[in-house]
């Protein structure tokens, strides 16, 4: 009996083991323990190691991009200025390690130079897309890894992504429009009208309420700072209806009163970057800064990239369930696929093999008839050179008779002559003969 109750004591432990969270009790604890250390411990840990931060600003050229990154993060940071002579759109990265008491920020930030500078803009957004896709594949390499090194891998996908929007105080152009959507489901974006001091106070809140109508009208998903979090729901709450940002930006200090501040100065008068009344760069700073920087890191990882990752591994083939709606294995879809593989595999050599195969005959057949032509023409050339032989040989022998009755001739005609002589030379002796008798 006792085995029996050890047993089934013995089984309802393992039952208990198995399904985690079902019938779990609270228990106290009679003293300290130390597990309250734990977000002590992730804290520490975290400053060692450091963060990162990626920020994609996009906007046309002009619209003060690097000056508003230089104000956000009360640096400067150093670049190039862009011109308007770019044949195409292209992505210019760059990285600062920046450090703020005692965490250090590994911040990147990606500009696009060219961008809305060339006639036909139809696609302008293509290399954006391109850009934000190769980060997300540079990171799904590195986590299919067998060895994965993830703790010290530089992180390069895209956290937020600025949208410069130009203060024309109309309505958003085509470009900008076409470019949100497609990159809506890949990056987290937020809105900003840029040098917003160049348009009325009325004008502007007309200009952000356009903007936000033809964003939903258009199913354009900007960034929401997140209201699940008691802490920050409130505030976030407050921000979400001031989107779109209306920003300045300026690095030049200006004495104001007894402080000195970051402003710019015109004719008519002084506008200053950290004056709420002036623009929203302190609440833009708030948000994606102090506020929901770790939040745009999450939502990067848990969202976007995830989206990437399983239409990824769908396109390769590995699902989560078969058509049975039965968990599958990693293996076997693995399996699976190396099959299919093989047997893909298997077929193009087939194909190769009897391709090769016709083309070889179809070679064969082109040489036969080659080959035919040239006996061909080999036996026209020996026939030809057959008659022209015979020729020469019945004109040689022609030549020949000719020659021989030239020596016959010539042989006649040296005797007639030899006997000519001896005749003419008898004749005189004779006279001579006859005169000396005569004597």
């Amino acid at each position: 009996m006792e085995a029996e109750a050890n047993s089934g004591s013995l089984e309802d432990s393992w039952a208990f083991i198995q399904r985690p969270g079902e019938g779990c009790r609270t228990v106290p604890l009679a003293g300290h323990v130390g597990f309250d250390s734990l977000p002590d411990q992730l804290v520490n840990k975290s400053v060692s190691q450091g963060f990162c931060f990626n920020i994609l600003c996009v906007g046309e050229t002009g619209l003060g991009k690097s000056t508003l990154m230089d104000t956000l993060f009360n640096t400067k940071f150093e670049g190039e200025p862009a011109t308007h002579t770019q044949p195409g759109v292209q992505l210019r990265s760059n990285t600062y390690d920046l450090q703020e008491s005692n965490v250090g920020l590994k911040l990147t930030i990606v500009s696009t130079v060219g961008f809305g500078d060339q006639i036909n803009k139809e696609d302008s957004y293509k290399p954006i897309v391109e850009f934000i896709d190769a980060q997300f594949e540079a990171y799904l390499q590195e986590e299919l890894k067998i060895r994965r090194v993830l703790h010290t891998y530089h992180d390069s996908r895209i956290h937020a992504c600025l949208y410069f929007i130009a203060p024309t105080g109309h309505s958003l152009k085509s470009l900008d429009l076409v470019t949100m959507k497609k990159l809506d489901s890949k990056v987290n974006i937020i809105p900003i009208i840029a040098k917003s001091d160049a348009i009325s106070k009325s004008e502007l809140t007309k200009f952000k309420i356009k903007i936000t109508s033809e964003l939903v009208s258009n199913g354009v998903q900007i960034y929401q700072f997140p209201t699940d979090d008691e802490s920050v729901a409130e505030i976030n709450g407050t921000m979400n209806a001031h989107l779109p940002f209306a920003v300045i930006g300026s690095t030049e200090e200006l004495k104001i009163g007894n402080k000195m501040m970051k402003a710019r100065q015109y004719p008519w008068g002084t506008v200053q970057v950290e004056n709420e009344a002036h623009c929203d760069f302190v609440k833009l700073r708030e948000m994606l800064i102090r506020v929901n920087m770790e939040d745009l890191r999450e939502q990067t990882h848990s969202r976007h990239y995830e989206l990437y990752r399983r239409c990824k591994l769908e396109e390769m083939g590995f699902k989560d369930t078969d058509p049975d709606s039965k968990p599958f294995s990693l293996q076997e879809t693995y399996e699976a696929k190396r099959n299919e593989f093989l047997g893909e595999l298997q077929k193009k050599e087939e194909e190769m093999r009897q391709m090769f195969v016709q083309r070889v005959k179809e070679k064969e057949a082109e040489l036969k008839e080659a080959e035919k032509e040239l006996h061909e023409k080999f036996d026209r050339l020996k026939k030809l050179h057959q008659d022209e032989k015979k020729k020469l040989e019945d004109k040689k022998k022609s030549l020949d008779d000719e020659v021989n009755a030239f020596k016959q001739r010539k042989t006649a005609a040296e005797l007639l002559q030899s006997q000519g002589s001896q005749a003419g030379g008898s004749q005189t002796l004779k006279r001579d003969k006859e005169k000396k008798n005569f004597f």
